[in-house]
């Protein structure tokens, strides 16, 4: 699953002293200014939100940004809403106008409850870091089966791959199916030895996500897997 950028959600790895910005930004976490000029003081993602311009360490916990798929957990339920773990700092309310269905107050039990897995999207975060999640895109549902494999947030783009060609991959030569969370929560479903192949695979993408000729070592992990397998 890949997300649809925006000018505002892009996802560009830097390094320290790249040019992030000139005049007209502001400058976020993770960056220095000189000569009016903005750059990146770690290493880590490029996040833009309005007008101010950061970097999102590579290591550490997700940064939700506006259009990003997470996969989420229900941790909590009221009246009119569910918290939901999305694996950032805080918990993020789903409420009842932002689910497919007719939920009358009082009823979220009926639909969702704690412990449930639930594929979101973000849809708006504000200058305080509060989180604004949604289940009423088409192909946002609740989660069922399968089981989820958790990964660094930073190193979800190197699962995906160029134009979706590393996840591709891991569907073809698993037969799973796979939803890749920019949260760094990964979903899969299929049969049991397929599904422990996938992840397998998932966490060498992980490890070696900046080593040269890593789809050759996951094809190779794969197709041998797969010929064990026979």
């Amino acid at each position: 699953m890949q997300r649809n950028d925006s000018s505002e959600s892009t996802r560009e790895i830097v390094v320290p002293g790249d040019l992030l910005a000139d005049k007209g930004m502001k400058a976020g976490p993770g960056t220095y200014v000189e000569d009016g000029n903005i750059y990146a003081s770690l290493l880590g993602i490029k996040s833009i939100r309005t007008n101010v311009v950061g970097v999102v360490p590579l290591s550490g916990q997700y940064v939700p940004i506006r259009g990003d798929m997470v996969i989420g957990k229900i941790v909590d339920m009221g009246a009119s809403n569910w918290l939901v773990d999305i694996n950032a700092a805080h918990p993020s309310p789903l409420h009842v106008n932002e689910v497919p269905w007719r939920v009358e107050f009082g009823e979220t039990g009926r639909f969702m409850t704690i412990g449930d897995l639930v594929l979101l999207k973000v849809i708006a975060v504000d200058e305080l870091g509060r989180v604004q999640i949604s289940m009423k895109e088409h192909g946002l549902r609740k989660l069922a089966g399968g089981m989820v494999t958790d990964i660094a947030p930073a190193k979800v783009p190197r699962v995906i791959g160029r134009s979706g060609s590393m996840i591709q991959i891991l569907k073809n030569l698993t037969g799973c199916r796979i939803h890749v969370g920019q949260n760094g929560r990964i979903w899969i479903d299929g049969d049991l030895e397929n599904i422990l192949i996938a992840v397998e695979a998932i966490k060498l993408i992980e490890k070696e996500a900046h080593s040269r000729g890593l789809t050759e070592k996951v094809k190779g992990l794969l197709e041998g897997a797969s010929k064990r397998g026979e």
